[in-house]
């Protein structure tokens, strides 16, 4: 993009050059971790039941996107499957604590805030779930402009519900969880 002082704007010129998704992998690698990190820190699980589980759910989710990022860089379709499939097993760990390992902690929390907690556990996995289709559009066969516009986009709906949305829940549950400790709930 280029200033044009005499024209009062800006004028776009394409590169030609691919756009560059080690900025979203390593930007996933730090906020997903943390993001589900985050969300067991605020359901406060007792003590020894926390830490192996934001261990195991960082260490899982830093794989899945460390795994996944040769597939995404590489031109292959081929290899682009194997490393979805390979970064798959990671994600389905971390789908299944959100889902299952997360449960009973949920439903011991207070109404109003297990409501919201199980809201973040399942807006989690569903957003999650439009990745793995993102990342295989140019697996299909796919390419081009048409294949980076999809996959942009997909990307960035996907990581608006997947961080914002999401860290507007974890507010709630603190809030709500605040105003349970003030009423003496």
């Amino acid at each position: 993009m280029h200033f044009l002082p005499s024209e009062g704007g800006y004028a776009v010129y394409t590169s030609g050059l691919p756009f560059n998704d080690a900025y979203r992998y390593v930007d996933w690698l730090l906020t997903v971790p943390l993001l589900l990190i985050e969300l067991i820190l605020v359901m406060q699980l007792p003590e020894g039941e926390a830490g192996p589980k934001m261990w195991k759910c960082g260490v899982f989710s830093g794989l899945m996107v460390a795994i996944g990022y040769p597939g995404e860089v590489g031109n292959d379709a081929v290899a682009r499957w194997g490393y979805c499939a390979a970064a798959l097993c990671p994600f389905m760990y971390v789908l299944y604590e959100l889902y299952f390992g997360l449960a009973e902690a949920t439903s011991k929390a207070a109404p109003n805030v297990a409501a919201i907690i199980a809201g973040a556990r399942y807006l989690t996995a569903i957003s999650w779930l439009t990745y793995p289709f993102v990342y295989m559009v140019k697996g299909v066969g796919l390419n081009g402009t048409i294949a980076s516009v999809l996959e942009q986009c997909g990307y960035s709906v996907a990581d608006i519900i997947a961080k914002a949305v999401f860290g507007c829940m974890i507010w709630r549950i603190a809030h709500e969880k605040t105003l349970n400790m003030e009423a003496g709930k």
